[in-house]
């Protein structure tokens, strides 16, 4: 772990291979160009530019660059190397710390990561950590609304939580596609481990992803209300629009867990109500076997007088006598409807 007392200026080269982007923009909102790490204070003592940087996975010494061009709080820069953090925002002087959950479907499997976020007057920088996809369209999408843009790196936030939510929408579909899928397992007449096994997982990764989700939408109100001198007023109408996709998400999720909630729970009876079907049949098959077993008992205790052995009709009458018995239980137990 990156303790605080240690963080100083870094005296290795940081690896720039684990910076995706580093670019300047200018008063317009229009994008000046890729810049160097160490050309960032440069740009920075321009007036009316910002710059927005996007990290992955960096190790120490390239964060520890990052705080000296940005003069960044050293826990954050912590929080930022662990890479183990809950979903929080935490403001540092006229700075902001944002850290949001993200997810990724990799090989049918739910993924996590982490990003995190550091918003400045003038500066954006983006971590990612994990399963996450690249930002590069949320930059693409903000660079096409100069006008926007040259309102300052908070457009670029948007951009990038708007970005994060929206891959969530397509997670819960596929979640739900997949229940459907499920359906005719769930009610099929034979019992299936592998289906419950994958419904509970289901319900896992869903209750897992709502952990993720349910946060971010105290973050994006704290946008909305708060830290006027980062989030301009043109731009709160934007985060608004993620605050109700955050919504639509959560609401989502909690509406599949209660699908799959209730799929396990009829699967299960289901199978339940299938072993009882078999109990039923065959508690009358032994209903029906006791009866002849029990009228030809009678003849196995070796009583020396027995009248109707000496009766040539003894026999005959003996087994009518058992085919009405056990005809008279089939005919009850069909009409209790056991067959």
């Amino acid at each position: 772990m990156l303790h605080a007392k240690s963080l100083q200026p870094a005296e290795t080269k940081p690896d720039t291979s684990m910076v995706v982007n580093c670019v300047a923009y200018g008063l317009n909102g229009h994008r000046i160009g890729d810049i160097s790490l160490d050309a960032i204070s440069d740009v920075l003592r321009e007036p009316d530019t910002f710059v927005w940087v996007g990290l992955h996975e960096p190790d120490e010494s390239l964060l520890l660059k990052l705080q000296e061009e940005f003069d960044l709080h050293d826990l954050a820069i912590e929080d930022a190397q662990s890479a183990h953090q809950r979903t929080k925002i935490e403001a540092y002087g006229d700075s902001l710390f944002i850290v949001v959950q993200t997810a990724q479907l990799v090989s049918g499997h739910l993924a996590f990561g982490e990003t995190h976020i550091f918003l400045g007057p003038r500066y954006l920088v983006t971590v990612r950590h994990g399963a996450s996809l690249s930002y590069a369209p949320a930059r693409r999408y903000c660079e096409n609304s100069p006008e926007l843009l040259a309102l300052g790196p908070s457009y670029g936030l948007y951009g990038v939580l708007d970005f994060v939510v929206d891959n969530l929408l397509p997670i819960v579909r596929d979640f739900r596609e997949e229940l459907q899928e499920l359906e005719q397992d769930i009610f099929a007449d034979t019992f299936k481990r592998s289906t419950v096994r994958r419904l509970y997982d289901m319900q896992r990764d869903l209750m897992t992803l709502r952990l993720a989700v349910a946060p971010l939408q105290d973050i994006i109100s704290q946008l909305v209300r708060m830290h006027p001198h980062l989030i301009q007023d043109e731009l709160r109408a934007y985060f608004r629009d993620v605050y109700d996709h955050v919504f639509r998400v959560n609401e989502s999720i909690s509406a599949m867990r209660e699908m799959l909630a209730a799929a396990i729970s009829v699967n299960l009876s289901l199978v339940t109500f299938g072993q009882n079907e078999v109990m039923k049949k065959l508690a009358g098959w032994a209903a029906m076997l006791a009866a002849p077993t029990l009228v030809t008992s009678w003849y196995g205790m070796n009583f020396v007088h027995m009248p109707e052995l000496a009766q040539p009709w003894a026999y005959p009458v003996i087994i009518g006598i058992v085919a009405c018995l056990v005809g008279g239980i089939f005919l009850g137990l069909k009409r209790a409807k056991w067959f």
